[in-house]
């Protein structure tokens, strides 16, 4: 490797009029660049997520800077006055409370609406929980979907879960801590028990953990723990020679529960579908 792109020449100065996409650390405030705390320090406005989340980096590095700001409740009012900052000459560096920003906040309104008005945008690449979980679970990392956090409309949900049920590809989302559990078992649902997954917490904090196994085993360890920390899932693609008999099995499961749900008993649904598909009265009960 050219030394030369290690040298300390390439810690650039904050330049006028340019937006910084500032990565910032997931959980260990030592993994903070060198590159982004110099620019940190250096712009004329940082735009935060939470303003009492950013003054961590600004408490452990010991630096002051203008602060403003920028989330989900207030990023339409926002806008505006950073635009008007930038067209005054100013460099402003947008970061989310932990990791990338724009991956899964608002920030992509404020880039798009930049580069509408040809205001120039520069990342500083930092931490992001999506990579770090998807390269310690040992599954395919040359092609992956992120879902981000799944949609709380159950049709919405579903729709997701059903392709994600059928994607050869690895699959990352997030989660909250306190809906890990519905989120698992949908999952079982969904894609069966058996299939691989990892959940990863308190990524980069002294407490790490990964939990890797299949579904069913992952949800048994989990009962009964208080769940703490940030949630990334990686879930491993479907196998392409089974991916037929999974899709027909969640479609056998789906026709099964609309059956009870339009009034049929569990037993009477079974004996219907077992005819209908030419399949045991034990398998399709089973698949409820």
């Amino acid at each position: 490797m050219n030394s030369k792109l290690l040298s300390s020449h390439n810690i650039q100065e904050p330049e006028s009029s340019v937006l910084y996409i500032v990565g910032t650390p997931i959980g260990n405030l030592n993994d903070l660049s060198p590159r982004a705390l110099n620019i940190l320090k250096k712009v004329e406005l940082i735009a935060c997520e939470d303003t009492r989340q950013t003054k961590k980096i600004l408490q452990k590095f010991d630096f002051k800077n203008n602060l403003i700001s920028f989330n989900k409740h207030n990023y339409l009012s926002k806008i505006p006055k950073i635009i008007n900052y930038l067209n005054a000459s100013k460099s402003i560096a947008l970061v989310s409370d932990a990791g990338m920003p724009l991956v899964c906040d608002p920030g992509e309104e404020l880039v798009k609406d930049a580069k509408s008005k040809n205001i120039k945008i520069v990342c500083i690449p930092g931490p992001c929980a999506a990579i770090s979980a998807l390269v310690t679970s040992g599954m395919s990392s040359s092609k992956f979907t992120f879902e981000g956090f799944l949609p709380k409309k159950k049709s919405e949900r579903e729709k997701i879960l059903f392709e994600i049920s059928k994607n050869e590809k690895t699959t990352i989302i997030f989660e909250a801590p306190h809906r890990l559990r519905k989120l698992l078992f949908e999952l079982k649902v969904f894609c069966g028990g058996q299939r691989e997954i990892q959940v990863s917490r308190e990524l980069t904090k002294k407490f790490e953990e990964h939990i890797g196994d299949n579904i069913d085993k992952v949800i048994d360890f989990f009962d009964g723990r208080e769940v703490i920390g940030e949630i990334t899932i990686v879930i491993k693609g479907c196998n392409k020679k089974i991916k037929n008999i999974e899709f027909n099995q969640l479609e056998l499961k789906k026709e099964l529960h609309e059956l009870v749900k339009a009034g049929l008993s569990l037993s009477s649904a079974s004996k219907y579908l077992a005819r209908k598909k030419n399949l045991t009265k034990k398998i399709v009960y089973n698949s409820y």
